[in-house]
């Protein structure tokens, strides 16, 4: 019977069998994907002292970014602590700090729960399995290449299909209000968030009509790149036009089927750390995104990092039929050498626990007998 005390808070689910082994799965198989491209795992701790957290990489407001996680008091320090809501400051705290001497680029990657206070209204869950790659040291096109093509090489051997990946340029209203399509200082933070929210009459409001030509350059990467470099006329654009064009060629080809890429160059949800690239993973059968990444600063030691995080608990709603292991039956008096050889080679064992115990309705398929599993 379910006691109201039983019930979980809002946004927080538990796992079933089915759902954790989909997960469990998938964090393997993309984990193995970054371990052989040399990327070396780490484990940060799941609470630090919230000004490390919170100053590790400038997302703008600062409060903004303290009202997100949980906090509560150190009784050891008496300072303030705080659960995690991002484990991407925390691998730049460990490349500024224990590894600040270890040759660059250095590839770490990571694999962890997070927690936020308040859920975004596209997202209601409030705790994430997030896994993600840093590149510590490179923020070039080679780096962004690099990261793209290993997003979706991590996805695909999770068991994804139908990958897409959605450039942007983060950087992009700086750039071209300094010289191109001038904006007073003012100005730039209205532009851009107008840009971002796809508003003309917002936009136009906000000084910013010249740029209203950039609510179109939106699509397949192609289509989207001709309109870029239309409104391009000065050739401020030129580096990243051509940066992208060699992103896309390598990652084109990747994945099952190949991978769709188009080009939001104005978005900025989820990317307000990035500087000149950033992309966002879609999949076939998941509703929302599946990771986004990009190149950024880390703040305190100002290294330039590129990199990426996957939301692994959204693959659970793909509904990946797992194969059922064949599982072994082990009586009480079994033969335990042969048990343990039989687990070598892939078998799932149950040891019998009570008299009269039913192998089948605990999920066995074979009875080992003497030496050898026999069917059910």
């Amino acid at each position: 019977m379910t006691k109201p005390d039983d019930l979980l808070p809002e946004g927080l689910s538990d796992r079933l069998p089915k759902e954790a082994e989909q997960i469990t799965r998938a964090m393997r198989a993309a984990l193995d994907v970054l371990g052989s491209h040399g990327y070396d795992r780490v484990r940060p701790p799941l609470v630090e002292f919230e000004k490390s957290l919170a100053g590790r990489m400038d997302k703008g407001d600062d409060d903004a970014r303290r009202r997100t996680m949980f906090r509560f008091v150190d009784p050891s320090s008496l300072r303030t602590l705080a659960l995690r809501s991002d484990i991407t400051p925390q691998i730049g705290r460990i490349a500024a700090t224990s590894l600040a001497n270890a040759p660059r680029p250095l590839r770490l990657c990571y694999c962890g729960e997070t927690a936020v206070m308040r859920a975004d209204q596209l997202d209601p869950a409030r705790e994430r399995l997030q896994l993600g790659a840093e590149l510590i040291g490179a923020d070039t096109v080679a780096a962004a290449t690099e990261m793209v093509t290993l997003a979706v090489e991590a996805l695909s051997a999770a068991g994804l299909n139908g990958i897409s990946v959605d450039f942007t340029l983060p950087d992009l209203v700086d750039v071209l209000s300094r010289d191109a399509l001038p904006l007073a200082p003012e100005q730039v933070d209205a532009v851009r968030r107008e840009l971002d929210t796809k508003d003309a009459g917002g936009l136009k409001a906000a000084g910013g009509e010249a740029y209203l030509p950039l609510l179109y350059a939106t699509g397949p990467l192609d289509d989207a790149l001709d309109r870029l470099r239309d409104i391009d006329a000065g050739g401020a654009l030129a580096s990243r036009i051509a940066g992208l064009q060699s992103i896309a060629k390598r990652v084109a080809s990747r994945g099952p089927g190949g991978t769709r890429i188009t080009l939001d160059p104005t978005e900025r949800h989820g990317f307000e750390y990035q500087s000149w690239f950033g992309f966002t993973l879609y999949a076939d059968g998941i509703r929302g995104a599946v990771g986004r990444g990009g190149t950024y600063k880390i703040m305190g030691s100002e290294e330039v990092a590129t990199g990426f995080s996957l939301f692994v608990e959204v693959l659970s709603s793909v509904g990946i039929e797992l194969a059922q292991p064949d599982t072994l039956y082990l009586p009480d008096d079994h033969d335990e050498d042969a048990a343990a050889r039989l687990r070598a080679i892939g078998w799932r064992t149950i040891g019998q626990i009570s008299p009269g115990e039913e192998p089948a309705t605990l999920g066995c398929t074979h009875r080992l007998d003497g030496k050898e599993p026999v069917k059910l």
